[in-house]
């Protein structure tokens, strides 16, 4: 067999194309430009990209301008909610493109899932990406594994940052240092100093917030409102949720303390987070800034929302009767009923739940008598007027019961004790859980030991709670009788008129025996008692 001759013909695969085109067509090119940040620095840059790849592909007479799809100030992690990236990926799909050209595979994304993704569905379609860093052509034979290297090598520098970035926010949080999402946190806005400063005329906003909760009405009432009144919501919207009012209600930074570190990313990819449930370390910050409503007002809230979830039945602002009277005879709750509903004699009445109920007293219900509405109001003015005429002395006995019953000093230094003892067992346990792992132990004596550790925590943890539970509750009833004083104190004169914001404020609950026997206990711990005639 004669000699075969073997003629290399060289490949000439000129920059930015290595995929043939038509004769005679030229090749359809866009470019894609990305900055992850806001910042004046990136916004030069990513004017400078826009500038750049438009020249290039403008210059070339074999090469088409589509476009240059750009995105600012969107990480580059995930492609889910990169708009620009998304419209150039489909607008290849559907075959306005050829070619894109890009500065590198980290513009490109940082997660090798999706940059493979992509490129595999544009590949396709005949599509190619040219990555000029890398100098990756994806159509070329060695274009997917360099892709696949250098996307995981992107992926890691971004796995670097974000964990830096995590770093230096906890390290933030142990120094106490707090930040607001002030575009959309009602009442602050960030100082000279780099710490919240309150905004006046949104603070009245949050602390009318308070007062109406307080008084009685619910958070989808007070969005309600606050819309018939014409306030912006704190993302600058007509429409108020009542999950942004929860969440005011609830943030202790409106009393001018900061928890830090509720939520926490679980995974830098996705973003992802998790609220803190022990997981990561939490910080709480007092007196971090200048509050808007009081520490006292704020405590009396968190009480009223658990009292109304506490309720046997659904809390219901309709009325401020629900769930503050009681049954002297048998504790039940007073509810409304209405008599003679289809003739002229028709009102509404309130009388225990169980009045008709078999069983509950001797098989014939409660005796307790009903009242009419009038008769409530009424009532409550008098037992409030005569605390009015009593101010001094019912100040004065408050005063002493403020400083007898709310008193936490031994409390607080039994806590500590407490929070000593399960940090030390907690120590142990952990010890314990170490030598087992790294020494050869007997595992029966390894569980008896661990069991027996794990019980001394509990039961310290158990005795600390309990004794947090009880500071928590006095520092409540401290609150209740302070603002119960203020509005005495407030109170100049007579009340004539019934208000139910007053009523809200300062009952607790009425407990009714007889019409001769209606017992007021307001919230300051003053009991009344009146004669309904």
């Amino acid at each position: 067999m004669a000699k075969r001759e073997v003629t290399i013909i060289p490949a000439i695969k000129p920059k930015y194309a290595s995929k043939a085109t038509e004769v005679g067509r030229k090749r359809r090119v866009a470019a894609y430009a990305r900055v992850s940040t806001d910042s004046d620095e990136q916004f030069t840059s990513f004017e400078a990209q826009v500038d750049y790849y438009t020249k290039l592909i403008n210059a070339r007479e074999d090469w088409e301008f589509v476009e240059v799809y750009t995105d600012e100030g969107i990480s580059g992690t995930s492609t889910k909610h990169r708009a620009g990236f998304n419209r150039m990926v489909s607008d290849a799909l559907e075959g306005k493109i050829d070619l894109i050209v890009t500065k590198s595979i980290s513009r490109f994304a940082r997660n090798t899932i999706d940059t493979l993704t992509t490129v595999r569905r544009l590949k396709e379609k005949g599509v190619e990406v040219y990555f000029e860093k890398e100098n990756i052509y994806t159509l070329d034979s060695k274009g997917e594994l360099l892709i696949t290297i250098m996307s995981s090598i992107a992926q890691e520098e971004s796995r670097s940052i974000s964990e830096n970035v995590t770093w230096g926010q906890r390290k933030r949080f142990s120094d106490g240092k707090v930040s607001l999402p002030y575009k959309k946190f009602l009442g602050y806005e960030k100082g000279e100093d780099g710490y919240p400063k309150v905004v006046e005329e949104e603070a009245k906003v949050v602390r009318m917030i308070y007062r109406l909760f307080l008084e009685g009405e619910t958070p989808s009432g007070i969005c309600h409102i606050l819309m018939a009144q014409g306030i912006p919501s704190p993302g600058g919207g007509d429409k108020w949720h009542k999950s942004t009012i929860d969440s005011i209600l609830t943030n202790e930074k409106y009393k001018g303390d900061a928890l830090l570190q509720k939520k926490f990313t679980i995974d830098f990819l996705s973003k992802k987070q998790k609220i803190n449930e022990g997981e990561v370390p939490q910080y709480y910050v007092e007196g971090s800034h200048e509050a808007i409503v009081s520490p006292q007002v704020f405590d009396l809230v968190q009480f009223e929302i658990q009292r109304r979830k506490e309720l046997p039945t659904k809390y219901s602002a309709v009325n401020p009767f629900s769930s503050r009277i009681i049954c002297g005879e048998c504790g039940g709750l007073y509810g409304s009923k209405v008599w003679h509903a289809t003739d002229k004699y028709k009102r509404t009445v309130w009388i225990c739940n169980r009045r008709y109920r078999k069983g509950t007293i001797a098989g014939t219900g409660c005796h307790t008598p009903h009242l009419t509405e009038a008769e409530i109001k009424a009532a409550f003015l008098g037992a409030f007027n005569k605390c009015i005429r009593n101010k001094a002395e019912i100040i004065e006995n408050c005063r002493i019961a403020l400083a007898e019953i709310t008193d936490t000093v031994e409390l607080e230094r039994k806590a500590a004790e407490l929070s000593e003892e399960c940090e030390a067992a907690a120590g142990l346990i952990r010890k314990c859980v170490e030598e087992n792992a790294h020494i050869s132990v007997d595992q029966n004596a390894y569980a008896e030991r661990y069991g027996a550790l794990a019980e001394r925590y509990a039961k310290y943890k158990e005795r600390l709670d309990a004794t947090n539970m009880e500071i928590s509750r006095r520092n409540i009833r401290k609150s209740q009788i302070a603002f119960f004083l203020d509005e005495l104190a407030k109170s100049k004169e007579l009340v004539t008129e019934f208000s139910t914001g007053l009523w809200n404020t300062v009952v607790d609950s009425v407990t009714v025996y007889s019409r001769s026997k209606v017992v007021f206990r307001f919230k300051g711990g003053a009991d009344v008692t009146w004669k309904i005639v």
